[in-house]
């Protein structure tokens, strides 16, 4: 799919991303949709300048219902990738470590 242009992002191997950097859209997004300020995002995203955040959520909000659609897909493709990395015999023991390790946090803050 091609989406609109814009000065503040860029679709690179058919997803969108923050002009000149690594970035994508989706990030920034999420984290609008969160309630997250322009200069908290930037705090995450130390590559980014505050005008970039400003770009990417003007054009969020220009392109609405494309861009929660696409971000919708993307959430959803990655919901399928993970799925699929649990299954996969190689992947079993990094899935098992990370569920110890979360099990651990949890029981440190009680």
């Amino acid at each position: 799919m091609t989406y609109p242009t814009s000065p503040y992002i860029e679709q690179r191997d058919g997803s969108l991303y923050i002009a000149g950097r690594r970035v994508m859209l989706d990030s920034i997004v999420i984290y609008h949709r969160q309630g997250k300020t322009p200069a908290e995002i930037v705090e995450l995203f130390p590559v980014l300048k505050q005008w970039q955040v400003y770009g990417a959520i003007a054009y969020y909000l220009e392109n609405e219902e494309l861009i929660q659609e696409y971000v919708a897909e993307g959430l959803r493709e990655f919901d399928r990738r993970r799925a699929e990395s649990r299954k996969d015999p190689k992947s079993a023991a990094l899935w098992a470590r990370l569920e110890k390790a979360r099990q651990e946090m949890a029981s440190k803050r009680t």
